[in-house]
């Protein structure tokens, strides 16, 4: 079943104001927040994150029904891609070394930027890359 394409680019959104509160405080509870929250999603796709549950109650009765739907697999998969750097980011932040932190952070706030303001989500991307790859090895 197909998903609101605007769940996902909410999500950035609020990933991306997440990430980069993470970047200016070092606030490893709010990162662990963060990669709770990807792994919600990477494991129940991203209408079971606490994103999509917000989307669902709060914004989406204000603002209509949808008009345009995704594919749910690419977002989940992003959110799994959006893990790993979190996870990352985790470790460096906590064990060290701190450039790790700063990095992985950074790059899962570029990545969840990009979804949220451009509509460009890197994540699926790559889902649809491994997909290609996967059909022409197999």
């Amino acid at each position: 079943m197909d998903i609101d394409a605007r769940g996902p680019r909410f999500g950035a959104a609020v990933t991306t104001v997440v990430l980069a509160v993470v970047l200016v405080t070092g606030s490893v509870w709010l990162l662990a927040w963060q990669t709770l929250a990807f792994a919600l999603g990477a494991a129940g796709g991203v209408s079971r994150s606490p994103y999509g549950w917000l989307f669902r109650r709060a914004v989406r009765p204000r603002i209509g029904p949808p008009t345009d739907f995704e594919a749910p697999e690419p977002p989940r998969f992003a959110q799994a891609v959006g893990l790993v750097f979190a996870g990352l980011a985790l470790v460096g932040y906590t064990l060290g070394p701190d450039w790790l932190g700063l990095a992985a952070t950074g790059a899962a706030l570029a990545a969840a930027f990009l979804n949220a303001v451009f509509g460009y989500c890197l994540g699926c991307e790559m889902y649809l890359l491994v997909r290609r790859v996967a059909v022409r090895a197999g």
